[in-house]
């Protein structure tokens, strides 16, 4: 059991998300049911926003405002510890303002540079509303590519949804289907596959993992019959990456690569568009995946939801996913700590 930021002196830090979405609710929720069986963590986030959020859903959570990066006693278990970021205007659930889209990024931009110079262990990122920040001047696509903006090492990021049951990596991401076979090459396979293999021997402590390479067309391809990128651009990368080492298999049908049968076979699978992975990673566990991105030199994690501002200020949103972020971001940091260490007493 986890119990105070004195026996964890790095906590997690968790950012404040869209303020009209639901990331104020499930954040509420997971510490008012979860603390005691979660790392520690606190929120870079409005206080008075939490304050309100809190009264209206009738949970008792003591909020235990913080001006500074000093991020003592009181413990974790007795009140959620809140460094606050004022909003320029008050919330409504479900109603996007973009006035208070330069918090948001300032909660994000925070929770990194906290990360980054030793006051936070990791990054537990709520999520946000895309369009209420571009009409702020937000200028990068997502989450990620601004996440990777703000390390000084250039990473490339990688997105894996994992759960229990299931880890997934899609090669092309937010782009139209046939954009993302359009741009699909060799050399992107081969490097998010690495930055894979990398990231689970380092964080998810998996010794020597072995990745299973989705083919692109059904059946993959069928020799050609139903498609040749399996042949031109899929099996090169598959021989490169076992020239280097990496242990890999494919190109596998996708109709059978996530049976219960097949996953029991490989650790994570590279996939080549968004919905081919995250399809079937959300019906194993839709409330349970963890957003995780590879290739930082932080850990980050997020849920794997959106805003869901239908149902923001309802009480319905279910916590399982930030809890499951939480919880995950706590293990990836202490894999790649025990890793870090391994690696210096051996130099």
């Amino acid at each position: 059991m986890l119990e105070n930021c004195q026996s964890h002196p790095h906590p997690l830090a968790i950012t404040m998300g869209e303020p009209a979405g639901v990331g104020g609710e499930v954040l509420l929720k997971t510490w008012a049911n979860y603390r005691h069986s979660l790392p520690p963590f606190f929120v870079i986030d409005s206080i008075d926003r939490l304050s309100q959020i809190a009264g209206e859903m009738g949970l008792d959570v003591p909020l235990f405002g913080r001006t500074s990066h000093n991020l003592s006693m009181p413990g974790f278990t007795d009140c959620l510890h809140v460094l606050d970021t004022p909003l320029m205007q008050r919330p409504v659930p479900g109603q996007l303002n973009y006035e208070n889209a330069t918090s948001v990024v300032n909660s994000i931009t925070k929770a990194v540079e906290m990360t980054m110079n030793g006051s936070a262990a990791g990054v537990v990122t709520n999520p946000i509303h895309k369009s209420a920040l571009y009409e702020a001047g937000f200028a990068y696509p997502g989450h990620t590519e601004f996440l990777a903006s703000l390390s000084t090492s250039n990473p490339t990021p990688v997105m894996m949804l994992a759960c229990d049951q299931l880890r997934v990596v899609p090669v092309t991401i937010h782009m139209s289907l046939q954009d993302a076979v359009s741009s699909l090459t060799t050399e992107n396979i081969i490097e998010q596959s690495m930055i894979t293999a990398e990231s689970l021997v380092r964080d998810f402590g998996i010794t020597n993992p072995h990745l299973a390479i989705a083919g692109l067309n059904p059946h993959a391809g069928e020799v050609g019959a139903m498609g040749c990128e399996e042949q031109t651009i899929i099996q090169p990368a598959i021989d490169a990456l076992k020239m280097d080492g990496i242990r890999v298999s494919g190109p596998h049908p996708p109709d059978t690569l996530f049976t219960a049968q097949a996953r029991s076979t490989y650790d994570a699978a590279i996939c080549m568009y968004h919905d081919q992975a995250l399809i079937p990673i959300k019906t194993l566990d839709f409330d349970g995946a963890v957003n995780v991105t590879l290739g930082l030199p932080f850990i980050r994690t997020s849920p794997d939801h959106g805003t869901a501002l239908d149902i923001a200020g309802t009480g319905q949103a279910s916590e399982r996913s930030l809890v499951a972020a939480i919880r995950m971001a706590g293990t990836l940091v202490s894999n790649r700590s025990a890793t870090n260490r391994n690696i210096q007493n051996h130099v």
